[in-house]
Protein backbone atom coordinates (compact mmCIF):
# COMPACT_ATOMS: atom_id res chain seq x y z
CA UNK A 1 0.00 0.00 0.00
CA UNK A 2 1.36 3.64 -0.29
CA UNK A 3 3.08 5.62 2.13
CA UNK A 4 0.23 8.20 4.27
CA UNK A 5 2.85 11.00 2.58
CA UNK A 6 2.74 9.27 -0.52
CA UNK A 7 -1.26 9.68 -0.68
CA UNK A 8 -1.35 13.41 0.64
CA UNK A 9 0.85 14.41 -2.15
CA UNK A 10 -1.20 12.87 -4.53
CA UNK A 11 -4.61 14.45 -2.98
CA UNK A 12 -2.99 17.73 -3.07
CA UNK A 13 -2.32 16.93 -6.58
CA UNK A 14 -5.07 15.94 -7.45
CA UNK A 15 -6.99 19.14 -6.21
CA UNK A 16 -4.76 21.00 -8.05
CA UNK A 17 -5.58 19.21 -11.01
CA UNK A 18 -9.59 19.63 -10.02
CA UNK A 19 -9.04 23.17 -9.76
CA UNK A 20 -7.14 23.87 -13.12
CA UNK A 21 -10.33 24.70 -15.52
CA UNK A 22 -11.12 21.81 -18.27
CA UNK A 23 -13.92 20.34 -19.72
CA UNK A 24 -14.85 18.57 -16.71
CA UNK A 25 -15.26 21.14 -14.23
CA UNK A 26 -16.75 23.30 -16.94
CA UNK A 27 -19.20 21.08 -17.50
CA UNK A 28 -20.36 21.06 -13.66
CA UNK A 29 -20.12 24.98 -13.55
CA UNK A 30 -22.74 25.12 -16.51
CA UNK A 31 -25.15 22.35 -15.50
CA UNK A 32 -25.41 23.51 -11.76
CA UNK A 33 -26.32 27.12 -13.19
CA UNK A 34 -28.78 26.15 -15.04
CA UNK A 35 -30.14 22.90 -13.54
CA UNK A 36 -29.47 23.67 -9.66
CA UNK A 37 -27.32 22.30 -7.48
CA UNK A 38 -28.39 18.81 -6.98
CA UNK A 39 -28.55 18.10 -10.58
CA UNK A 40 -24.62 19.48 -10.86
CA UNK A 41 -23.95 16.84 -7.91
CA UNK A 42 -25.66 14.28 -9.76
CA UNK A 43 -23.36 15.25 -12.75
CA UNK A 44 -19.91 15.21 -10.45
CA UNK A 45 -21.59 11.94 -9.08
CA UNK A 46 -21.41 10.53 -12.88
CA UNK A 47 -18.03 12.17 -13.25
CA UNK A 48 -16.64 10.28 -10.71
CA UNK A 49 -18.64 6.56 -11.65
CA UNK A 50 -16.59 7.35 -14.86
CA UNK A 51 -13.32 7.63 -12.90
CA UNK A 52 -13.93 3.97 -11.18
CA UNK A 53 -14.14 2.69 -14.75
CA UNK A 54 -10.61 4.34 -15.94
CA UNK A 55 -9.09 3.35 -12.68
CA UNK A 56 -9.69 -0.14 -13.46
CA UNK A 57 -8.76 -0.04 -16.96
CA UNK A 58 -5.95 1.47 -15.70
CA UNK A 59 -5.25 -0.93 -13.42
CA UNK A 60 -5.74 -4.23 -15.77
CA UNK A 61 -3.83 -2.74 -17.94
CA UNK A 62 -6.71 -1.85 -20.60
CA UNK A 63 -5.23 1.20 -20.50
CA UNK A 64 -2.14 0.68 -22.39
CA UNK A 65 -4.62 -1.47 -25.33
CA UNK A 66 -6.78 1.32 -25.66
CA UNK A 67 -4.21 3.81 -26.34
CA UNK A 68 -1.94 1.79 -28.53
CA UNK A 69 -5.41 1.80 -30.60
CA UNK A 70 -5.94 4.86 -32.96
CA UNK A 71 -9.29 3.86 -34.01
CA UNK A 72 -10.78 3.35 -30.85
CA UNK A 73 -9.72 6.83 -30.02
CA UNK A 74 -11.01 8.37 -32.69
CA UNK A 75 -14.25 6.58 -32.46
CA UNK A 76 -14.53 7.32 -28.82
CA UNK A 77 -13.83 11.03 -29.42
CA UNK A 78 -16.06 11.68 -32.24
CA UNK A 79 -18.74 9.72 -29.89
CA UNK A 80 -17.69 12.41 -27.28
CA UNK A 81 -17.90 15.14 -29.62
CA UNK A 82 -21.27 13.95 -31.08
CA UNK A 83 -23.03 13.89 -27.37
CA UNK A 84 -21.36 17.64 -26.36
CA UNK A 85 -23.06 18.80 -29.62
CA UNK A 86 -26.29 17.60 -28.93
CA UNK A 87 -26.13 19.29 -25.11
CA UNK A 88 -25.22 22.69 -27.05
CA UNK A 89 -27.98 21.95 -29.33
CA UNK A 90 -30.27 21.19 -26.50
CA UNK A 91 -29.27 24.31 -24.78
CA UNK A 92 -29.15 26.75 -26.97
CA UNK A 93 -33.19 25.88 -28.14
CA UNK A 94 -33.97 25.00 -24.67
CA UNK A 95 -36.97 27.65 -22.95
CA UNK A 96 -36.10 30.18 -20.52
CA UNK A 97 -37.15 29.12 -17.03
CA UNK A 98 -38.18 31.25 -14.07
CA UNK A 99 -38.73 28.92 -11.42
CA UNK A 100 -36.10 26.67 -9.28
CA UNK A 101 -36.98 23.06 -9.58
CA UNK A 102 -37.33 21.37 -6.45
CA UNK A 103 -38.78 17.79 -4.64
CA UNK A 104 -42.82 18.30 -5.44
CA UNK A 105 -45.26 16.58 -2.68
CA UNK A 106 -46.77 15.03 -5.42
CA UNK A 107 -45.60 11.45 -6.48
CA UNK A 108 -45.72 12.46 -10.38
CA UNK A 109 -43.69 15.44 -9.69
CA UNK A 110 -41.47 13.25 -7.45
CA UNK A 111 -40.89 10.89 -9.89
CA UNK A 112 -40.16 13.72 -12.43
CA UNK A 113 -37.36 14.98 -10.78
CA UNK A 114 -35.77 11.52 -10.05
CA UNK A 115 -35.68 10.40 -13.58
CA UNK A 116 -33.64 14.18 -14.31
CA UNK A 117 -31.85 13.96 -11.30
CA UNK A 118 -30.70 10.61 -12.25
CA UNK A 119 -30.49 11.40 -16.39
CA UNK A 120 -27.76 14.19 -14.65
CA UNK A 121 -25.74 11.44 -13.58
CA UNK A 122 -25.81 9.31 -16.83
CA UNK A 123 -24.88 12.77 -18.14
CA UNK A 124 -21.96 13.46 -16.28
CA UNK A 125 -21.03 9.32 -16.55
CA UNK A 126 -21.14 9.55 -20.38
CA UNK A 127 -19.40 12.71 -20.52
CA UNK A 128 -16.26 11.69 -18.78
CA UNK A 129 -16.41 7.85 -20.47
CA UNK A 130 -16.46 9.45 -23.92
CA UNK A 131 -13.15 11.47 -23.22
CA UNK A 132 -10.26 9.28 -24.04
CA UNK A 133 -7.89 12.12 -23.19
CA UNK A 134 -9.45 10.96 -19.64
CA UNK A 135 -8.10 7.97 -19.94
CA UNK A 136 -5.33 8.33 -21.18
CA UNK A 137 -4.25 11.00 -18.10
CA UNK A 138 -4.96 8.28 -15.95
CA UNK A 139 -2.83 5.95 -17.69
CA UNK A 140 0.10 8.47 -17.45
CA UNK A 141 -0.65 9.58 -14.02
CA UNK A 142 -1.29 7.34 -11.54
CA UNK A 143 1.71 4.73 -12.05
CA UNK A 144 3.85 7.90 -10.82
CA UNK A 145 3.10 7.28 -8.05
CA UNK A 146 3.07 3.37 -7.31
CA UNK A 147 5.90 1.95 -5.86
CA UNK A 148 6.01 -1.84 -6.84
CA UNK A 149 8.08 -2.48 -3.18
CA UNK A 150 5.02 -1.43 -1.54
CA UNK A 151 2.94 -4.00 -3.20
CA UNK A 152 0.82 -4.65 -5.58
CA UNK A 153 0.72 -1.77 -8.25
CA UNK A 154 -2.79 -2.70 -9.26
CA UNK A 155 -4.06 -2.43 -5.99
CA UNK A 156 -1.96 0.81 -5.34
CA UNK A 157 -3.27 2.24 -8.69
CA UNK A 158 -6.91 1.87 -7.54
CA UNK A 159 -6.20 3.49 -3.99
CA UNK A 160 -5.09 6.28 -6.21
CA UNK A 161 -8.26 6.11 -8.10
CA UNK A 162 -10.60 6.49 -4.87
CA UNK A 163 -8.19 9.25 -3.92
CA UNK A 164 -8.63 11.08 -7.01
CA UNK A 165 -12.32 10.18 -7.15
CA UNK A 166 -12.50 11.96 -3.39
CA UNK A 167 -10.69 14.82 -4.55
CA UNK A 168 -12.83 15.00 -7.65
CA UNK A 169 -15.75 15.03 -5.46
CA UNK A 170 -14.81 17.35 -3.42
CA UNK A 171 -13.56 20.26 -5.80
CA UNK A 172 -16.09 19.45 -8.30
CA UNK A 173 -19.19 19.31 -5.03
CA UNK A 174 -18.13 22.84 -4.45
CA UNK A 175 -18.26 24.28 -7.85
CA UNK A 176 -21.87 22.66 -8.33
CA UNK A 177 -23.08 24.12 -5.03
CA UNK A 178 -21.95 28.02 -5.83
CA UNK A 179 -22.53 27.76 -8.90
CA UNK A 180 -26.03 26.61 -8.06
CA UNK A 181 -26.75 28.78 -5.63
CA UNK A 182 -25.93 31.44 -8.97
CA UNK A 183 -27.88 29.77 -11.04
CA UNK A 184 -31.18 30.09 -8.65
CA UNK A 185 -30.66 33.63 -8.72
CA UNK A 186 -30.52 33.91 -12.47
CA UNK A 187 -33.57 31.50 -12.70
CA UNK A 188 -35.61 34.61 -11.27
CA UNK A 189 -34.98 36.40 -14.89
CA UNK A 190 -36.34 34.92 -17.47
CA UNK A 191 -34.20 36.89 -19.92
CA UNK A 192 -30.76 36.03 -17.65
CA UNK A 193 -32.16 32.42 -18.43
CA UNK A 194 -32.15 32.79 -21.99
CA UNK A 195 -28.38 34.15 -21.72
CA UNK A 196 -27.29 31.33 -19.87
CA UNK A 197 -28.87 28.70 -22.08
CA UNK A 198 -26.65 30.43 -24.96
CA UNK A 199 -23.91 30.75 -22.81
CA UNK A 200 -23.66 26.66 -21.94
CA UNK A 201 -24.63 26.07 -25.43
CA UNK A 202 -21.76 27.63 -27.31
CA UNK A 203 -19.06 26.17 -24.39
CA UNK A 204 -20.59 22.89 -25.25
CA UNK A 205 -20.01 23.54 -29.17
CA UNK A 206 -16.50 24.54 -27.98
CA UNK A 207 -15.88 21.48 -26.33
CA UNK A 208 -16.98 19.26 -28.73
CA UNK A 209 -14.90 20.41 -31.03
CA UNK A 210 -12.13 20.77 -28.80
CA UNK A 211 -12.74 17.14 -28.13
CA UNK A 212 -13.11 16.06 -31.43
CA UNK A 213 -9.56 17.86 -32.93
CA UNK A 214 -8.16 16.26 -29.98
CA UNK A 215 -4.72 14.34 -30.79
CA UNK A 216 -3.57 11.79 -29.01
Amino acid sequence: MPTLETLFAFFGVAVLLGLTPGPDNVFVLLQSAQRGWRAGMCVVLGLCLGLVVHTAAVALGLAAVFAASATAFTVLKFLGAAYLAWLAWQALRAPAATAQPGLASDPGQVEEVRSGLLRMVGRGMFMNLTNPKVLIFFLAFLPQFADPARGSVAAQLMVFGVVFMLATLLVFGAIACFSGLFGTLLMRSARAQTWLNRVAGLVFLGLAVRLATAQR
